[in-house]
C-alpha cells in the first residue's frame, strides 16, 4: 500500500480550482492509500475550528469521508493554519502532529516538518511566528467574534504580499525563504535522520547531502496551486511528483 505526502495547498475562497483538485484527489488517488500526511497550510488561513464557511465545511467533509474508507490521516500546522486544533482533527479522523515528527518512510527514519522553522533567516517572520504561536495570544484571538478573525487573516494576508514584493525588489526573497542549509543539518542530527520531508519553501526537489560522512536527503514538497505536488511511498519507493494545476 502506499503513503501520500503533500503540503501548501492553501485551500481558499478565491482558488475554487485547487479546492475542486484536492476533493478529487481525496476521493480517487487516496483511496485505498495506507496513509495521507499534510506538512501544513492546507488552508490559505484558518481562524478557529469553529469557522462554519462553506470551504472548510466541504473540506473537512471531504477529508472526514477519506479517513473513513481506511486511509489514516496525519495533520501539521502550517505558518498559514497554525490554529488547527483538537476539534478540527476529531472531525476529520486525523492526528494531528508536532512540528518535529519523525515517522519510519522508506524503510528508515525520517523527518517531517512544515519548512519554515529552517527559513532562519527570515527573523521578521520567526518574531511574528513566535507571537502567533503563544498560547495566551491563540486564546485571546480565538475568544474574538469569526467577523473580527477573518477581518485580522485578510489584513495579515495583505501584509504578506506587500512584504513579499519588497523583498523581490530588493532581491532577497529567494535568500530570506529559503532553508539554511546548515539548520538543515543540524535538525537532522539533532533527531537522528538522514531523511527530511518537509514543505513551506514551495521549491520542489530532492536534494542530497552528506551528515557525518553519511549520505542523507531533503526532499521538498511544492504548492498546489501552481503544480499540485505530492510524495508517495510505494512500498518502500519514493517517487516525488506534479501534475499540472488548474
Amino acid at each position: 500500500m502506499s503513503r501520500l505526502f503533500i503540503s501548501d495547498l492553501h485551500l481558499d475562497a478565491g482558488r475554487p480550482q485547487t479546492t475542486a483538485q484536492f476533493l478529487d484527489f481525496l476521493a480517487a488517488e487516496c483511496r485505498g492509500a495506507e496513509a495521507l500526511y499534510i506538512l501544513g497550510d492546507l488552508f490559505e488561513a484558518w481562524i478557529g475550528d469553529d469557522d462554519d464557511s462553506a470551504l472548510a465545511e466541504s473540506v473537512q467533509d471531504a477529508l472526514a469521508i477519506c479517513s473513513a474508507a481506511g486511509t489514516r490521516l496525519f495533520v501539521q500546522r502550517g505558518n498559514r493554519d497554525f490554529l488547527l486544533g483538537p476539534a478540527f482533527a476529531a472531525r476529520i479522523g486525523a492526528q494531528l502532529l508536532p512540528d518535529f515528527a519523525v515517522i519510519t518512510c522508506a524503510g528508515e527514519p525520517a523527518l517531517l516538518m512544515h519548512g519554515d522553522l529552517l527559513c532562519t533567516q527570515d527573523s521578521e517572520y520567526l518574531a511574528f511566528r513566535a507571537q502567533v504561536r503563544d498560547p495566551a495570544w491563540q486564546s485571546a484571538f480565538l475568544a474574538q467574534p469569526l467577523a473580527a478573525r477573518h477581518a485580522f487573516a485578510e489584513r495579515a494576508r495583505q501584509a504578506s504580499q506587500i512584504r513579499q514584493q519588497g523583498l523581490k525588489d530588493t532581491s532577497q526573497l529567494e535568500t530570506i525563504t529559503d532553508v539554511t542549509p546548515a539548520d538543515v543539518v543540524s535538525v537532522m542530527r539533532r533527531y537522528g535522520v538522514r531523511r527530511l520531508i518537509h514543505g513551506h519553501t514551495h521549491r520542489p526537489a530532492r536534494h542530497a547531502l552528506e551528515i557525518d560522512g553519511m549520505p542523507a536527503e531533503r526532499i521538498v514538497l511544492g504548492d498546489w496551486y501552481t503544480q499540485e505536488s505530492r510524495l508517495r511511498d510505494e512500498n518502500g519507493r519514493l517517487e516525488l511528483s506534479a501534475a499540472p494545476a488548474g
